[in-house]
């Protein structure tokens, strides 16, 4: 995402990724959503560490939005006991940007075009057999 992220950045990068994503999890095992699950994918800090992009895929991909919305609802508590896991690394926690990751939907929709274009092609070559 930074072109130029320093050593500190990408540590604190896979710290932060690491750390949400057991989080993240931890509150799916307490709620009542056992068909849910939440991958962080990546985490993008700025160079003052006061901003982090937190990008998250979600399986059910339907239930994407309504998790975004959710996240973003409760980020000052994610952010508070994040901040409580992590209070003896790191002095401020930044402040959290979630963004749905939706590369694994369009490489689904690449995959699919991919399979009807060949099943097209199959169909297509086997009318011909059968004209002849």
């Amino acid at each position: 995402m930074f072109k130029n992220e320093s050593p500190r950045q990408k540590k604190f990068n896979s710290l932060l990724q690491k750390e949400l994503a057991i989080l993240l999890q931890n509150y799916i095992r307490r709620g009542s959503n056992s068909n849910l699950i939440i991958s962080v994918t990546k985490a993008y800090v700025t160079p003052d560490l006061s901003l982090a992009k937190i990008y998250i895929s979600v399986f059910p991909s339907n239930k994407s939005l309504l998790v975004n919305k959710n996240l973003e609802k409760n980020g000052s508590k994610i952010k508070y006991d994040l901040s409580q896991k992590l209070k003896n690394h790191i002095r401020k926690i930044p402040e959290l940007n979630f963004i749905l990751d939706d590369s694994l939907d369009y490489i689904e929709g690449i995959e699919k075009s991919l399979k009807l274009s060949q099943d097209s092609e199959y169909n297509k070559n086997i009318l011909k057999n059968k004209k002849t």
